[in-house]
């Protein structure tokens, strides 16, 4: 496959190499012959934006910008965060919306999916505590937001 939207039914983006993505899916998962640094902005362009519009969003609606969590379609609150900087050819991306829980293994961090897939990622669990707690926040600001209007 050569191309990719991510959507409701995302799970991960995860890296394989600097071309190739296997994307994980509440039913299955596959190979995306893209990036997936290419696949995030590709995914922000179909929703009419770009990585670096939804990069500058996320700052301007919280401050981050390191490591910063990004929308990537709002009216469905499609939340990712990378795992480590998204500068990075390993940077993961993870939806907020289908995380369920986490938990520390040794030096690695298992991710609960609510569909219970389970994804043992190379991050440490403080690491992985604070990206999900910065998408909460952005993923709050913009419901707040939403409410509002």
């Amino acid at each position: 496959m050569s191309d990719y939207e991510i959507n409701n039914d995302t799970l991960a983006v995860i890296p394989i190499d600097e071309c190739r993505t296997k994307i994980i899916e509440k039913g299955k998962s596959f190979i995306v012959n893209q990036s997936a640094m290419k696949i995030i902005d590709m995914s922000c362009q179909y929703f009419g934006s770009s990585y670096q519009g939804r990069f500058l969003g996320t700052k301007n609606l919280i401050g981050i910008s390191y490591k910063a969590p990004i929308i990537i379609e709002e009216s469905n609150e499609i939340i990712f965060f990378p795992t480590t900087s998204p500068r990075l050819f390993n940077c993961a991306w993870i939806s907020l919306k289908n995380l369920q829980n986490y938990r520390k293994n040794d030096d690695s961090t298992i991710i609960v999916f609510n569909n219970g897939h389970l994804l043992n990622l190379d991050i440490s669990y403080a690491t992985l505590d604070s990206q999900v707690l910065r998408a909460a926040r952005l993923e709050s600001v913009l419901r707040l937001r939403k409410s509002n209007n």
